[in-house]
C-alpha cells in the first residue's frame, strides 16, 4: 500500500467514495538514484584519481563522499548508512583501528586481490558454518568446493560435524544510555561464549551423537520449572488449610446459636460461599510454570544472512474514543513506539481506529508520521530503550557521566529539541480543538471534516505511511501507518470497541492481512521493543505453535504511588493467577498487549496434526475457489466482500496482489461501514464477540472452548506499559466496567457453567478459573454483609458464634495461620511483595462492597428491565506533575456503600465499649472477639479512610459525611454513658423520698 496524503472516506451502502486532498504533498524522502550527491552532507561525491565515480560502499553503492567516508571511518560508525556493512579501506585511505588484517598488505597487492591467512581463516569459518548447517542433509560438494581443506593448516574439515554451532554475531545490545558499561559487557560475554564454542577439543572419532543438535532446529522457547522447595511448601499448607476449613464449617454448622439464630446462619452462609470462592480460585494455580524465550533462535531460523527475512507479519491496533480525555500526545507516543520496534519494517503495519471520527485524532497522526522519520532512525541507530519519546526523555540519566559516543549526544540534543517542537504543535492542536466552529471543522483544503457528527459519519481511511511511499531521513522505509475511522450511522448497534476492532480485523485482512496481530489501547506503548519478538518465539514454534492462539502479556503501568494505594499494578493478579493458568491450557485474554492469530478469530480450530488441512494452508483459484466458496458458505460468514473473504483462506499472510490500490482502500470502506456485519457471524463466532463490555474475557473464552491454547510471556523487561486511573473514582469505575463485564457473561449462553460441555475442549480447572471470572461479583453481597455483621453484634449485644472449646478454639487459630501461611508461601514463589499483595486485599473489600455491587444491580437491571449502562473514558495520565490527581478524593455514589460501612463499624466500636463499661468484666472477653472482626473491615477499608480524611481531599459532600459521624457518635456515647455516670454519683436529691 503506497503511502500518500489522500483522505478516503466513503459509505458503500450510498455509493460513496471521495478522495480528500487534505494536505501538500509531502516532500519526498527517497534517495537520489542519479549517484552525483552526497547523501550526508549534499556536496558532489567527486571522482578517483582514475575518474571513475567514488564509491564508497561496494555492497549497496549509497552515495556518499570522500570526505564523509573518511570522516565515518575516523570519527564514526565506520559502517555504511544504508546497509550497515563496515566500510572497507580504499587505496590511499589512512588506517584506523580495525584495519589490523591489513597491515602488512601492500596496497597493491590489495588491488590484486592477493589472499593472506587471515583470509583463509575467513573462509575457513564459513566452511565451518556451511558444514553445519548442512549436517545430517547429505553430501553437497558444490557448495563447498570453493572453501579450502585446512583450518590453520592442519585440523581436517572432516571432523566439523563435532563442532558447536557458532552462534551468529548478535544485534548490537549496545545502549550509549547506560551508566554501568552494561552494553560492552554484554558483547565481551558474546565473545567469550563465541571463543568457547569455535574452539572445541577434537577427539578424531566420527561418532554423530558426539555433535549438538544445531541451533536453528531447537525449540524457540521453554517451559522453567519452579523450584520444588518452593511450590511443594505451598502445595502442602494449601491441602491442610482445606482440610481445617472443612473441619470448621463442619462445627460451625452444627453448633448453632440459639440467642442470635438469624444472625449466625448468615455468617455460616457467607462463610461457605467464600470457601468455595476461595477453592475455586486456588485450583487453577496449582500448576504455575514460567517460560523462557531463545530470541537468538528466532534469528538463526527466520532471520538468515543472505536470504528472505521469514519472520511473520504483525498488524498492530491502537483503539481511540475521545481525543480529550485520552491526550493526543499519548496516542503519539504510542504510534511512535510501535513504528520504532525492533522488528523488520515491511513486516509492521500499525492500523489507529479513531472510534470518536475526531479530526485532533487525524492531524496528530499527521504529525506524528512526519516526526517518525526523524525518531525511528534515532530510536534504530542507538538501539534506546524505550522508544516512546516522552517516557524516553524523561529517564533520570548523565548521559556525560562516562565516555559516551560524542555523535549520540550531539545527536540526542538535536532529537530531543524536535520532540520539544512537536509537543508544541501537539498541544496547539489541543488548544485549538477545545473550542468546536458553529459551521463543524473545516479542513485545510476547504473542505468540511467527514467527521463533524460523530455519531452520523462515513468510514474514513488515510494511509499515512506504507510500502514504497515512507522513508525517514536517512532514507530507509518506514513501517505502514494507516488512520481508520468506521462509519456509524444512527440506526444502528455499533458494539463499542468490540466492533471496533472488528472492522481493524476486516480492514487489515484487506489491506496487508499479517497472520498475526497485535492490540494496544491508545495509552499503553511499547516499552520493550523486542516484545513481538518475544511472542513469535511461541507463535512460530514449529513444534507447539500451531496451536496457539494468542501470546498474552502482563500489563504495567506508570504515574502509580509508590505505595500503590488502590492495587492499580494488581500483581497479584498478573504475576500469581495467570501463571498458574498457563500450566492449564494459557492465560486468559484481558485485553492490550495481545499478540493473536488471525485465523483463530476466523472461527477456526486448533490443528490436530503438524500441518492444517490443504483447503486451509494453500491459496486456491478459479473454479476451485468459487466451489470452495459456495460449500463453506462464506459469505454468510464473514459478509459479502470477495476481496476479505479470499484473504481469509491465505493462513500465512498477504493481501491479494490482482486488485490495485484504490480498489483495496475503497473496499476497505465498505468492510467496516455501519451494516456489513448483518446477517453475518461476527460477534457471534468471528473476531471479538459481542455481548460483554469486557468482550476481552469472553473472546479468550471462546478460543479455549474450541481447544486453542495460551501462552503467558514474562520478558525481564515489561514489554508494554500503559496509564493508570488517577484516583479513587476511576479505579472503582474501572473496577464497575469490569464486574458488570462478568455479570453480563453470566447471564447470557455463554456461561462457563454450562458452555463447551458438549466439546469437552475446555479443561476442568480452566472452566473453573472462568467461573471464578463470572461469579466474583456476586461475592459483593457476601462480602458486605460481613463487614456489616461484627457492626451489627456489638450494637446488639450479640454473637454469632457459640461459646468455643478447645478443639474448636484450636481450628480457628488453625484456620488463620493457614491463611497466613499459604499466602505468605505463594508470595515466594510468585515474586509479589507482601506490600503488594495487602493492597490487593484491600482494594478487595473496597471494591466489593461499591463497584461489584453496583455492577450485579445494573447488571439484574439491564437482563429484567433492558436497562443499560453507559461508561465513559476514564481520563489517561502522561505528566508524573499530575501524579497528585491520585490522591484526589473525587464523591461518586459509588463511594455510599464503603462510606456506611465505614460509619457503622465505628459506631459499633463506641457502642461496645461503653456496652462494657456499664456490663463490667464480664462482657470484656465477648467484646474482644467482637472488636477482631471490627478491626479486620477498618484495616481493609483503611486506603479509603485515608482518602477521606486526606487534607487535599476536603469538598462539602466530606464535612457532612463527617458531621453526621461525628454527631452519632457523639448521641451514642451520651446515651451509653448516661445511666454509668448516673450510678456513679449517686440517685439525685430532687428525685428522692423521705427514706432517701
Amino acid at each position: 500500500m503506497a503511502s500518500n496524503s489522500v483522505l478516503f472516506a466513503g459509505s458503500h451502502n450510498r455509493n460513496e467514495f471521495v478522495a480528500i486532498h487534505n494536505h501538500e504533498e509531502p516532500k519526498s524522502n527517497s534517495r537520489n538514484l542519479d549517484g552525483q550527491i552526497c547523501e550526508i552532507c549534499g556536496d558532489e561525491i567527486g571522482k578517483t584519481v582514475e575518474g571513475d565515480l567514488f564509491v564508497a560502499c561496494d555492497e549497496c553503492g549509497f552515495p556518499v563522499c570522500r570526505p564523509c567516508y573518511e570522516y565515518e571511518r575516523r570519527e564514526g560508525t565506520q559502517l555504511c548508512p544504508q546497509c550497515k556493512t563496515r566500510y572497507k579501506r580504499l587505496k590511499g585511505s589512512p588506517r584506523v583501528p580495525g584495519d589490523a588484517d591489513e597491515e602488512d598488505i601492500d596496497d597493491i597487492e590489495h588491488e590484486f586481490n592477493i589472499e593472506d591467512e587471515s583470509e583463509k581463516q575467513k573462509h575457513a569459518m564459513e566452511a565451518v558454518l556451511s558444514g553445519k548447517l548442512n549436517y545430517g542433509r547429505g553430501p553437497n560438494e558444490d557448495e563447498n568446493a570453493e572453501f579450502p581443506q585446512v583450518i590453520k593448516g592442519e585440523q581436517k574439515l572432516s571432523s566439523l560435524h563435532k563442532r558447536v554451532h557458532p552462534f551468529p554475531e548478535p544485534r548490537s545490545e549496545i545502549s550509549w544510555d547506560k551508566k554501568d558499561g552494561e552494553g560492552k559487557e554484554k558483547m565481551d560475554d558474546w565473545k567469550i561464549l563465541q571463543q568457547g564454542n569455535l574452539v572445541m577439543e577434537m577427539d578424531g572419532t566420527n561418532d554423530p551423537e558426539m555433535g549438538m543438535i544445531d541451533e536453528s532446529r531447537q525449540p524457540l522457547s521453554r517451559k522453567v520449572a519452579i523450584p520444588s522447595s518452593k511450590l511443594s511448601p505451598y502445595r502442602m499448607v494449601v491441602v491442610a488449610r482445606f482440610i481445617i476449613m472443612g473441619l470448621f464449617l463442619q462445627y460451625r454448622v452444627t453448633h448453632p446459636v440459639p440467642d442470635a439464630i438469624g444472625l449466625w446462619l448468615t455468617s455460616v452462609i457467607c462463610e461457605i460461599w467464600f470457601a468455595f470462592s476461595w477453592l475455586f480460585d486456588q485450583l487453577p494455580k496449582w500448576l504455575p510454570i514460567l517460560r523462557e524465550t531463545y530470541l537468538d533462535r528466532l534469528s538463526i531460523r527466520y532471520e538468515r544472512e543472505g536470504e528472505p527475512n521469514t519472520l511473520a507479519p504483525v498488524d498492530v491496533f491502537v483503539t481511540t474514543v475521545d481525543p480529550l480525555k485520552e491526550p493526543p500526545l499519548v496516542t503519539a507516543n504510542t504510534v511512535l513506539s510501535i513504528l520504532a520496534m525492533d522488528y523488520p519494517v515491511d513486516k509492521i503495519s500499525c492500523y489507529v481506529s479513531d472510534d470518536g471520527a475526531s479530526l485532533l485524532t487525524f492531524e496528530t497522526l499527521s504529525e506524528t508520521a512526519e516526526f517518525s522519520r526523524k525518531w525511528v532512525p534515532f530510536c534504530k541507530k542507538f538501539n534506546i530503550e524505550p522508544r516512546a519519546p516522552e517516557m524516553y526523555f524523561a529517564l533520570k540519566v548523565d548521559y556525560l557521566a562516562d565516555k559516551i559516543q560524542p555523535t549520540f549526544v550531539k545527536e540526542r540534543r538535536v532529537m530531543k529539541r524536535e520532540y520539544e517542537e512537536f509537543k508544541v504543535r501537539i498541544n496547539a492542536l489541543v488548544a485549538k480543538a477545545r473550542i468546536v466552529p458553529v459551521e463543524g471543522w473545516i479542513m485545510q483544503d476547504g473542505t468540511p471534516w467527514p467527521g463533524n457528527n460523530t455519531q452520523d459519519h462515513p468510514g474514513m481511511i488515510q494511509v499515512f505511511l506504507g510500502e514504497g511511499g515512507g522513508f525517514d531521513a536517512e532514507g530507509n522505509e518506514l513501517p505502514r501507518l494507516v488512520y481508520v475511522s468506521r462509519e456509524k450511522r444512527p440506526a444502528f448497534h455499533h458494539n463499542k470497541r468490540a466492533g471496533a476492532m472488528n472492522a481493524l480485523v476486516r480492514v487489515s485482512g484487506v489491506l496487508t492481512n499479517a497472520p498475526f496481530m497485535l492490540n494496544l489501547d491508545c495509552d499503553h506503548y511499547v516499552n520493550n521493543s523486542k516484545a513481538v519478538r518475544e511472542a513469535m518465539c511461541f507463535l512460530m514454534d514449529p513444534q507447539v505453535g500451531k496451536r496457539v492462539c494468542f501470546v498474552q502479556f502482563p500489563q504495567r503501568f506508570d504515574g502509580i504511588d509508590k505505595h500503590d494505594r488502590y492495587a492499580n499494578r494488581n500483581r497479584v493478579f498478573f504475576d500469581i493467577n495467570m501463571k498458574g493458568l498457563d500450566g492449564i491450557q494459557g492465560p486468559m485474554y484481558v485485553g492490550t498487549g495481545c499478540v493473536f492469530r488471525r485465523q483463530a478469530l476466523y472461527g477456526h480450530e486448533p490443528p490436530k496434526v503438524a500441518k492444517r488441512p490443504k483447503m486451509e494452508s494453500l491459496e486456491v483459484d478459479g473454479e476451485s475457489k468459487e466451489k470452495l466458496m459456495s460449500k463453506m458458505n462464506f459469505e454468510h460468514r464473514f459478509g459479502d466482500s470477495s476481496i476479505f473473504v479470499t484473504s481469509t483462506l491465505i493462513e500465512e499472510g498477504g493481501a491479494p496482489t490482482s486488485s490495485s490500490k484504490e480498489a483495496l482502500l475503497k473496499e476497505a470502506i465498505h468492510v467496516m461501514s455501519c451494516d456489513y456485519e448483518d446477517r453475518t457471524e461476527w460477534g457471534i463466532e468471528l473476531g471479538w464477540i459481542y455481548g460483554s463490555i469486557t468482550e476481552d474475557i469472553i473472546t479468550g473464552f471462546k478460543l479455549h472452548s474450541r481447544g486453542w491454547r495460551s501462552v503467558y510471556c514474562m520478558p525481564k523487561r515489561s514489554a508494554f506499559k500503559g496509564s493508570a486511573p488517577i484516583n479513587l473514582s476511576d479505579r472503582l469505575n474501572q473496577a464497575l466496567r469490569w464486574a458488570l463485564g462478568s455479570v453480563e457473561i453470566f447471564f447470557s449462553r455463554h456461561n462457563p457453567i454450562w458452555y463447551g460441555f458438549k466439546d469437552g475442549k475446555l479443561k476442568l480447572l480452566q472452566r473453573f478459573a472462568y467461573i471464578n471470572t463470572t461469579m466474583y461479583p456476586f461475592t459483593s453481597i457476601i462480602i458486605l454483609t460481613y463487614c456489616l455483621l461484627p457492626a451489627i453484634c456489638l450494637l446488639t449485644d450479640k454473637f454469632i458464634m457459640s461459646e468455643m472449646s478447645a478443639f474448636s478454639g484450636l481450628l480457628l487459630v488453625a484456620l488463620f495461620i493457614s491463611f497466613f501461611a499459604s499466602g505468605i508461601l505463594e508470595l515466594r514463589w510468585s515474586g509479589v511483595t507482601v506490600e503488594e499483595w495487602w493492597r490487593n486485599e484491600q482494594f478487595w473489600v473496597i471494591g466489593g462492597i461499591s463497584s461489584h455491587l453496583f455492577a450485579v444491580v445494573q447488571g439484574l437491571l439491564k437482563i429484567l428491565a433492558g436497562v443499560d449502562t453507559i461508561f465513559t473514558v476514564t481520563f489517561k495520565l502522561f505528566d508524573d506533575k499530575e501524579s497528585k490527581e491520585l490522591y484526589n478524593f473525587k464523591w461518586t455514589t459509588l463511594l455510599i456503600p464503603p462510606t456506611t460501612v465505614l460509619i457503622i463499624n465505628l459506631v459499633g466500636i463506641v457502642a461496645g465499649f461503653t456496652d462494657a463499661l456499664n456490663t463490667g468484666y464480664q462482657a470484656l472477653r465477648p467484646l474482644i472477639g467482637k472488636f477482631f472482626f471490627v478491626f479486620w473491615v477498618i484495616a481493609h477499608l483503611y486506603p479509603f479512610l485515608k482518602g477521606l480524611m486526606g487534607r487535599q481531599n476536603r469538598t462539602p459532600t466530606i464535612v457532612i459525611i463527617w458531621s453526621v459521624l461525628l454527631a452519632s457518635i457523639f448521641s451514642l456515647v451520651w446515651v451509653r454513658i448516661d445511666p454509668f455516670v448516673t450510678r456513679a454519683r449517686g440517685p439525685d436529691p430532687k428525685d428522692c423520698g423521705i427514706n432517701c
